[in-house]
């Protein structure tokens, strides 16, 4: 039963910040620019992520790594879902690698 409770409990102290912070900005107007900042985050953080793979990814063929990272680039900028931006990148590297 002690670990029902840990789950639960776990699970409540995921959720309440989450919910929270959804309730709290459902209701207030944002300007435009707020708004356009926060939809511009995730691709920033997936710039951040991605980055410093571009130039490690294969020190002897460096083009493996821009090829991804020019891929990514150019899907984000076409404001497509994030999942779609990283797995065009994940293919484009593949497709450099000669895997696909």
């Amino acid at each position: 039963m002690n670990l029902v409770w840990i789950i639960l409990g776990m699970s409540l102290v995921t959720m309440v910040p989450r919910w929270l912070s959804v309730w709290v900005m459902g209701r207030w107007n944002l300007p435009r620019r707020v708004r356009l900042m926060l939809d511009s985050l995730p691709y920033a953080a997936l710039g951040a992520l991605i980055f410093p793979g571009i130039l490690s990814v294969e020190p002897d063929v460096p083009a493996v790594g821009l090829v991804g990272g020019g891929v990514a680039a150019g899907l984000a900028y076409l404001r497509l879902p994030v999942l779609i931006v990283i797995t065009g990148a994940v293919l484009a590297v593949m497709g450099v690698r000669g895997l696909i």
